[in-house]
């Protein structure tokens, strides 16, 4: 069961003002005004609407990396939301009790930093805590001491996929009877000036500089590259037995996950492995194509990412397609990599406790030929009733994972 719900973004500081920005179509885009940018033929981000730091008590912030500022802050929100205390107060078994929180780079600011550090003034001035900065799996361990959690701290590393392979990895425990509940999600903060330059290099990135709102465009024919986000999401996950007993109230249902790896290509997408993906998550949340009605998209905005992954999604459908609608939040947010999943995951259990979809905004020229039903510049209702809908997320190196969310049991 899916019971809490936090997150930090370029939309809000918080998972309300996030959907509620979401849902009016607002773009968290803007010009990057630090002094590094102006050199870069890409000086625009989605960047976050609410420094971590500024919420956080002054020495604990000092001690983590900026993608753990942001994990913390929507972790122990989502903590929050579904009904627990901290310290004294949290009543949860602590070996019943896991985190599964992924980045998909982890700790840049604190390594390069210190490397300019170390370069301009000697190792002496380097920071002591550098090393448990930068970690990768620093998030999910900070996050697993703040709160108790003793069942595991995993950090899946799967470029864009990882949070929802996070979300994947947790489901699968649960199942397991390794644990009772989780707080699942993921990170990243590398708006820096290496991967904002290294992904220009790739010609990866949006150079729509003189227009930032209107820079990430998933599936228009216009688009030019992803937009590169920070923040972070954080949802609390459940045995409904566990929930029930301490009546708790439930948001929707992690109902299957499929994870492939196209085994082909670094950063090419492809169709066979994302089509895959989704239907085992199918099979697994015991479903038919015909019963998905929306589908967040992975939908980065770049040239070749959004006709394959239209491709997948017709070829998943077959007949049911024009009953399933179609977004990319990313057209708001940008694209948070290891962070993208979660904060997708939790728009759809939303949309489905809403039975809205928010739009993918920026739609003004479709491409030809996609063939999905998407929510072009509006929201669009969802029917009454039983309902389900897939997140995906695809990753460099091949990674593909697809979550299938329903609002059974949903209170």
């Amino acid at each position: 069961m899916v019971n809490g719900h936090g997150a930090s973004t370029p939309l809000g500081g918080d998972l309300p003002t996030t959907w509620s920005a979401m849902l009016a179509g607002t773009s968290g885009v803007s010009t990057i005004e630090a002094p590094w940018a102006a050199e870069l033929s890409t000086r625009i981000a989605g960047q976050a609407a609410v420094d971590p730091a500024s919420v956080m008590d002054r020495i604990a912030a000092r001690k983590l990396d900026r993608s753990a500022q942001f994990a913390m802050v929507s972790a122990l929100e989502a903590w929050a939301d579904a009904g627990f205390g901290l310290d004294e107060e949290n009543t949860v078994d602590p070996d019943r009790f896991l985190v599964s929180l992924a980045t998909g780079i982890g700790g840049l600011h604190s390594l390069l930093d210190n490397w300019d550090v170390q370069k301009e003034k000697g190792v002496r001035r380097v920071s002591p805590l550098t090393i448990p900065m930068l970690m990768a799996n620093a998030p999910a361990a900070n996050v697993s001491v703040r709160l108790g959690a003793r069942a595991g701290a995993h950090a899946p590393v799967s470029a864009c996929a990882s949070s929802n392979e996070a979300i994947a990895l947790a489901f699968d425990l649960i199942r397991l009877n390794r644990a009772d509940i989780a707080v699942v999600g993921g990170t990243e903060a590398v708006i820096h000036p290496l991967p904002v330059g290294a992904f220009g290099q790739m010609q990866a990135l949006s150079k729509r500089n003189d227009e930032p709102t209107k820079a990430s465009r998933p599936f228009d024919v216009d688009r030019d590259g992803f937009v590169l986000g920070e923040g972070a999401a954080c949802m609390v996950l459940e045995t409904l037995e566990h929930a029930q007993a301490r009546g708790a109230r439930i948001y929707g249902t992690l109902a299957g996950a499929g994870t492939t790896s196209d085994a082909a290509d670094m950063v090419a997408p492809g169709q066979r492995g994302q089509v895959i993906a989704m239907r085992k998550a199918l099979v697994e949340a015991g479903l038919t194509p015909a019963d998905i009605r929306h589908i967040n998209a992975h939908g980065t905005s770049t040239p070749a990412g959004d006709p394959v992954e239209a491709a997948s999604v017709r070829e998943l459908l077959g007949d049911a397609v024009d009953s399933c609608v179609v977004t990319s939040t990313k057209s708001m947010t940008g694209h948070l990599l290891g962070g993208a999943g979660a904060l997708e995951t939790i728009a759809v259990v939303k949309a489905l406790q809403d039975r809205v979809v928010p739009p993918t905004i920026n739609l003004d020229n479709p491409e030809p030929g996609l063939g999905i039903d998407i929510a072009a510049n509006a929201t669009r209702p969802l029917p009454a009733g039983d309902l389900a809908a897939i997140n995906n997320s695809f990753g460099f190196g091949g990674h593909n994972v697809s979550v299938v969310v329903t609002n059974a049991n949903a209170s």
